[in-house]
């Protein structure tokens, strides 16, 4: 599943990369931003968060996992939480975004965030985890990264379990659209395949299924080609020293 919400204890996910709820200084905090210190390293990770400081709220950048079982961290600066006028919810939404965007430009598969904001930023726990779960959602709309949100305490977790039922939902629907979408693409594939050995004057290919053997006469034309399609293949070779791209869609003939 691309998204899931569980109750862990961050800096022991086996992910791709994990991310610190930091402050625009990254300078070691409390928290799980201390937690994530102390757990890495402290005076590596610093060393590295002191060469890329001070940023925005809202902004990411990455540093090496060090001794976390993650390749990486992603460090954000959530917003502190006022009244919900002072732009703290596109803030947060930012910072989800633009973590996930990191994470995908360093070929990260997967990632787990806190609930950034949602501890000493005073953002309201039940509105904090709305917004992430309404930022990640729009990125998984176009992304295959595997995403948890790690929450520690059970309030939290509780709140949680009543979003997770439309997450899954979501992903189920997706996950059976886009296969659905590759049989498609695959049948359209045959058909301009038997079209096109029609109008060379070539013989229909037998569809064989996975994990069948083709019958004897069909293996005995498979071994030697026929006359007409040794023809077909020489015209579509073109002159001596034309060559075939390696592009992964249909050849183009390329001339030396």
């Amino acid at each position: 599943m691309p998204f899931e919400i569980v109750r862990n204890d961050i800096t022991k996910m086996k992910v791709d990369a994990i991310v610190n709820a930091a402050n625009t200084a990254l300078q070691m905090g409390g928290g799980v931003c201390g937690a994530i210190f102390k757990a890495a390293g402290q005076t590596d990770l610093q060393a590295a968060c002191d060469a890329l400081r001070p940023i925005q709220t809202g902004q990411a950048v990455i540093t090496d996992g060090f001794h976390l079982p993650a390749r990486h961290i992603i460090h954000t600066a959530g917003p502190v939480y006022k009244d919900g006028k002072q732009g703290e919810e596109e803030l947060l939404r930012s910072c989800y975004l633009n973590s996930l965007t990191l994470a995908q430009q360093n070929k990260c598969e997967s990632v787990a965030f806190p609930l950034i904001s949602g501890g000493i930023y005073g953002y309201p726990k039940d509105q904090a985890l709305a917004v992430a779960t309404a930022a990640i959602r729009e990125f998984l709309q176009k992304s295959d990264l595997t995403v948890y949100l790690v929450v520690f305490d059970k309030g939290a977790f509780t709140l949680s379990e009543k979003l997770l039922g439309a997450v899954s939902a979501y992903i189920d629907e997706r996950y059976v659209d886009e296969h659905l979408s590759k049989d498609r693409r695959r049948k359209k594939l045959h058909e301009a395949e038997e079209e096109a050995r029609e109008d060379a004057g070539l013989p229909c290919l037998e569809r064989i299924e996975p994990g069948t053997v083709p019958q004897e006469d069909t293996a005995k034309r498979r071994q030697k080609p026929s006359d007409a399609t040794l023809r077909v293949g020489r015209e579509l070779a073109g002159p001596p020293g034309s060559v075939f791209s390696q592009s992964s869609r249909i050849d183009d003939l390329i001339g030396r």
